[in-house]
């Protein structure tokens, strides 16, 4: 059975076919970094005309990839939510539309369901169940996954999500937009030591984390000193190093009170290298395992809803008639509520 995932939540398009039996035959990707780059963050209507001029070419383009036609699709998966609304309902429309011209079932994805998922795409892959840090631009969760659809939240952050700071943190530092990878570039430069920050909520007695204070103080660092390169290099390092300090002990104590034995790490933050190597060291430490999704999944991606679309087709029976009388979309979406 193949599936087309269709990925338009935020400011990537994604495309991506995904096969039941021989695994993911395709995908392809349109990043709009340049567009919003000048305006320092995503311009949602921008975001949202952008996706209406690539999501058409990109689906050829997978097809094409995968040496198929476009009626040997059996089911289309689209991302339903959480996102900007504009920008999802370009997603929801064409797979929509594409469900009721071919006559093929249609589901409606979880943006965040899609990244829990994306390390099964690997190999190795982790089983149910398993603790997943979910951490990136939008959200920074811990939650405990125990099959397809059974999520349950341990803690979240209460503001800033760790990859927005690190993109609010990068701008105060003069980087460019995204900046999340530039402050990592730029804290491989940096003195460890020079600075120190601190580490919110490290001892709160639960799993939620806060990231706004963080950012604050970077801000006073600045004020407080004369930059230069050198100095901000230490900055973003000791930046880098608070937020992985909290990432990795928050994500631990969630393993060892659930009393499993795997961590998976999904979310654009996951491509960072240090918080890899410092995940891989401690949960070898404990005798569990750490999974992250190969660094092409780690950003929004096609891949991710194709294959979760095609999990959630082989659990359900879904007939044709029950898949279009109407479409709409989440903005907001809580992943418990599926």
């Amino acid at each position: 059975m193949i599936v087309l995932g269709i990925e338009t939540s935020c400011d990537e398009t994604g495309i991506a076919l995904y096969h039941t039996k021989y695994g993911l035959l395709s995908h392809t990707l349109y990043s709009q970094t340049e567009i919003h780059n000048e305006y320092g963050g995503v311009v949602p209507e921008l975001a949202s005309r952008d996706h209406i001029r690539r999501v058409v070419p990109l689906i050829k383009q997978a097809l094409k990839e995968a040496n198929i036609c476009l009626k040997e699709v059996d089911a289309i998966a689209y991302t339903q939510g959480p996102g900007l609304a504009g920008a999802l309902l370009v997603g929801a429309c064409i797979g929509s539309a594409l469900s009721f011209a071919l006559k093929i079932p249609v589901l409606n994805i979880h943006h965040l369901e899609g990244h829990l998922l994306s390390p099964l795409l690997s190999t190795p892959s982790p089983m149910f169940p398993f603790v997943a840090l979910l951490v990136s631009g939008g959200h920074t969760q811990l939650i405990k996954v125990n099959g397809i659809g059974q999520y349950i939240l341990l803690g979240e952050t209460v503001d800033d999500a760790a990859g927005e700071a690190f993109d609010k943190t990068a701008k105060l530092l003069g980087l460019d937009y995204p900046g999340g990878r530039a402050l990592a570039e730029l804290a491989e430069q940096g003195q460890s030591g020079r600075f120190k920050l601190p580490r919110p909520m490290r001892h709160s007695g639960n799993f939620n984390f806060s990231f706004s204070g963080l950012k604050t103080a970077v801000s006073t660092l600045i004020k407080n000193h004369n930059i230069t390169f050198q100095t901000c290099a230490d900055i973003a390092l000791a930046f880098q190093e608070a937020v992985i300090d909290i990432l990795a002990e928050k994500s631990l104590s969630a393993l060892m009170q659930s009393g499993l034995s795997q961590l998976v790490v999904a979310g654009g933050v996951g491509a960072n290298i240090q918080l890899r190597k410092r995940l891989i060291r401690e949960t070898t430490n404990i005798g569990a395992t750490v999974f992250f999704p190969e660094f092409e999944f780690c950003t929004d991606n096609g891949a991710m809803i194709a294959f979760a679309g095609a999990m959630r087709l082989q659990q359900q029976k879904i007939n044709y008639q029950h898949t279009m009388s109407s479409f709409t979309v989440r903005a907001r979406w809580d992943l418990e509520i599926l």
